[in-house]
């Protein structure tokens, strides 16, 4: 009788709870946003905020960068991402078709560059371009001169990349596109250039759309080339001036221009992902 007594008793005890599964997740939170003001807050009173604005930020130094900064070093910039995405994208779609062929050799040569150059730093690419090919092939160095080089050394990068992408999207497309063009009498060459091939566009524009972002940032090895004050690039532009007045500030500037061209080439390439996602469902 006393033991059930004592049972039921122990039965009508309020049991001891831990933390809900949400209410962990809401302290966790609270502790990563505690540690982020912390260390917001610890930056900010560490750091020596004079010597930084001496260094970074001389409006006067700014100022005597402009419009050259722009007209000039931008510019070549520019000229020198957008003539290595082209290159790259051609021999991208080569070595993509290449990779899908049904003769061996082909797919052999494409999957070797591809892996060699996706391999090989960038640094790399630009110094055998601005050394191995004019020893190589004597009297090339004149045609096109540096944005020739850069557009090759660029190109050849950006091909190995492009090409596993548009691979990718080729083989995206539903093969019943390629059985219905067939059936219309396409053969297979003119089926995947008209009909496949634009398709597979559609699918990756994103991707090659990023690609162009990196490529833009990769025109700063231009500088391991050699180049004349006219050819400057934005980050080989914004070294000069740094040596020459001994202030950072150029740098920062030149880091402002790379962001007024990838910030808004990001934006678009979320949106294009985004409009794809929504697209699929």
């Amino acid at each position: 009788m006393t033991d059930t007594t004592d049972t039921a008793r122990a039965d009508v005890q309020p049991r001891r709870k831990g933390l809900t599964r949400t209410q962990k997740r809401r302290v966790s939170r609270g502790v990563q946003y505690a540690v982020f003001v912390v260390a917001v807050i610890a930056f900010a009173v560490t750091a020596d905020w004079g010597r930084l604005q001496n260094q970074f930020a001389q409006v006067d130094i700014a100022r005597q960068m402009f419009p050259d900064v722009i007209t000039l070093a931008l510019k070549n910039t520019v000229l020198y991402t957008l003539s290595g995405f082209v290159v790259g994208l051609v021999l991208g779609m080569l070595l993509a078709l290449m990779r899908l062929s049904s003769v061996g050799p082909y797919r052999w040569v494409a999957g070797v560059y591809i892996e060699i150059f996706r391999g090989l730093p960038a640094l790399l690419i630009f110094i055998f371009v601005g050394v191995a090919v004019p020893l190589a092939f004597p009297g090339t160095e004149i045609i096109g001169g540096t944005y020739g080089k850069v557009a090759l050394a660029l190109g050849l990068v950006s091909a190995a990349y492009m090409a596993e992408t548009i691979r990718a999207g080729i083989q995206a497309v539903p093969k019943g596109q390629m059985e219905a063009a067939r059936s219309l009498g396409f053969s297979p060459a003119r089926a995947m250039i008209s009909i496949i091939v634009p398709q597979a566009f559609r699918i990756i524009l994103p991707p090659l759309t990023n690609e162009l972002v990196l490529l833009f940032k990769d025109s700063s090895l231009v500088l391991f080339l050699g180049v004349t004050l006219e050819e400057r690039e934005l980050s080989k532009f914004g070294r000069d001036l740094a040596s020459t007045t001994a202030n950072s500030t150029p740098i920062l500037v030149a880091g402002l221009c790379y962001l007024l061209v990838t910030i808004p080439l990001g934006f678009v390439v979320r949106r294009m992902e985004a409009k794809a996602q929504g697209a699929a469902k």
